[in-house]
Parts: C-alpha cells; sequence; structure tokens
C-alpha cells in the first residue's frame, strides 16, 4: 500500500518547466579569446527576411513603373518588356541582393541591420566571402526555386498536384528548419559555418578609462598603433577587460603588442590592455568628431 501510494504521490507531484534554451554562445577567436554572443531569434530572422522580401519587391516595382514609362514613351508593347523585368530582376535580386550586403563590412542585409542582426563565422574568424556566397546560394534550394517554380508550374499544366503538394513541403521544411535546432541555423549556415547573431551596439564602459592610464608615461601609443584597430575590436577589448580573466588578458595583449611591433612577452598585461582600450577609444572618439568612423580593423576608409 506505501509503495503505491508514493507513486500516486510521485504521479501527482507537479512536473517542473523545462528552463527554455539559451541563445547565449560562447565565440573563440583565432587568438584564443572567448567572446559571449546571442544568437538572433526565429521570429527576429524572419523579420528581417520578411522586411528584405519587401524591400527586393520595392525594387521590382520601381523598375516596372520606370519600364512602362519608357515603354510608353517610345511607343514600345509593355507585355514582353515587364515579363523580361520580373524574370531576370528577380533571379538577380535573390542571387546578389543578400550576398552583396553580408560580404560588406556590417555583414548584414537591411533587414537584418533594422532586426539587429549580423552574420558571423562559427570558428571567431573573419567572414569570408566563400562562406557568404555558401549559406545565400542555399536559399535558391531551400526556399526560391520551389517557390519560383510551382506557379508557373500550375499556370502551365506541367505538374499534378502532389508534385506541387511535395514542392510546397520541401520549401517549408527548409523554412522552418531553424526551428528545430538549437543553434537557429538554415540549412545555408550549416553548410557555410555561419551563425547569425544579435548585433546591439552597447556604450563603451566609461568606468574602464583608468585615469592612470590616461596620464602615465608608462604607455605611450603613436599614431599607426591607434591606426591599427577600430571600434569593433574596442568593444570586444571592453569585454576582456570586463571578464578579468588573466589567460584571456594574456593572450589578447600579446596579440596587440604583436601587431603594433611591439616586445609580446613584455608583462603587466592589464596594465597595457587598459592603457591601450583608453588611448583607442579617446582616438576614435577624437576622429568621430570629424566624421570619420573606423569600424573595425579591416576598415580602410577611416
Amino acid at each position: 500500500m506505501s509503495a503505491s501510494r508514493d507513486a500516486v504521490a510521485v504521479a501527482r507531484r507537479p512536473r517542473k518547466p523545462r528552463p527554455p534554451l539559451s541563445l547565449d554562445r560562447a565565440l573563440v577567436t583565432p587568438e584564443g579569446v572567448t567572446l559571449n554572443v546571442r544568437l538572433g531569434s526565429g521570429g527576429a530572422r524572419a523579420g528581417a527576411l520578411v522586411l528584405d522580401l519587401l524591400i527586393m519587391l520595392a525594387i521590382l516595382i520601381g523598375f516596372t513603373l520606370l519600364v512602362v514609362l519608357l515603354a510608353r514613351a517610345g511607343g514600345t508593347a509593355t507585355g514582353p518588356l515587364l515579363m523580361v523585368v520580373w524574370l531576370l530582376g528577380f533571379f538577380l535580386l535573390r542571387n546578389f541582393y543578400f550576398v552583396a550586403f553580408e560580404a560588406g563590412g556590417r555583414a548584414a542585409t537591411p533587414g537584418k541591420r533594422l532586426q539587429k542582426l549580423r552574420v558571423v563565422a562559427r570558428d571567431g574568424g573573419r567572414l569570408t566571402p566563400t562562406a557568404v556566397l555558401a549559406r545565400n546560394l542555399m536559399r535558391e534550394v531551400e526556399l526560391f526555386l520551389p517557390l519560383s517554380f510551382l506557379p508557373f508550374a500550375f499556370a502551365e499544366g506541367t505538374i499534378d498536384a502532389w508534385v506541387g503538394y511535395l514542392a510546397l513541403g520541401w520549401a517549408c521544411l527548409f523554412l522552418f528548419f531553424l526551428l528545430f535546432n538549437r543553434d537557429r541555423m538554415r540549412a545555408g549556415d550549416l553548410v557555410a559555418g555561419t551563425w547569425v547573431v544579435e548585433n546591439e551596439r552597447r556604450q563603451i564602459g566609461a568606468e574602464l578609462l583608468d585615469p592612470a592610464a590616461l596620464e602615465g608615461d608608462r604607455y605611450r601609443f603613436a599614431p599607426h598603433e591607434l591606426a591599427a584597430y577600430g571600434a569593433f575590436e574596442l568593444h570586444k577589448l571592453e569585454e576582456v577587460l570586463r571578464r578579468n580573466d588573466r589567460h584571456d588578458q594574456f593572450m589578447v595583449a600579446r596579440t596587440i603588442r604583436t601587431k603594433l611591433g611591439r616586445n609580446p612577452d613584455e608583462g603587466y598585461d592589464r596594465e597595457f590592455l587598459e592603457a591601450y582600450y583608453a588611448a583607442l577609444r579617446l582616438e576614435l572618439e577624437r576622429k568621430l568628431l570629424f566624421g570619420k568612423r573606423k569600424k573595425d580593423k579591416h576598415d580602410q576608409q577611416a
């Protein structure tokens, strides 16, 4: 009796809800530094895709109106021209729109930027054009190819209903694929080795500016040394200083000293990083007053 009562009590005991899956991930850079990132949610990524598709549609409508005006002015039939504009325009947009924007310095399309998202390499290195091309060519197989094939096939009567349903199921499978894996990756992300992460811009911590680092004579940095890095690396350096991990500080200080042409084993890593952080921040803020914004170490325009 006691055993059965215990079983009933266990069965009646309310189950604890499972904690939601965290979207926080650790990104290890080639220098061995661990950076904390947050993956973009499925809703944010869906919103970014919808915004990008609306922008593409607006571009096509703009070209359509332009072609109609030119055709009427020249007395040409608009029907064949509009067919060419929509077929060729949609093909070019869906294949080069995403690649062109994600291969840029911000690694994000306008839709992703509005949703505060960007694409990064999962290995912590720089996002390569090859990875951008691979992840976006996969979108053609995942989504655009079946969805663009269906309307024309049904209009011509060349496929049966079950083939159409199969193609639609194929598109839905890949469309919702990111909701069924913990890293919120599309098939294109799996192939290219990328993540889509949040790109929130935080204010640089003023409390990290040590007056001694600003006024001391131990560390002085030449202009070319301060030009080696940009705002992106400044934020990452801030994260390292906040974490206060001695191994991370050693690795980052060694990397920066090597890039600046200094002795990598000089020591006093925390003091060096604080001094470089303070000097780099003031240099970037000074340039910003003159409209010069250096986004990262690869940005040569500033």
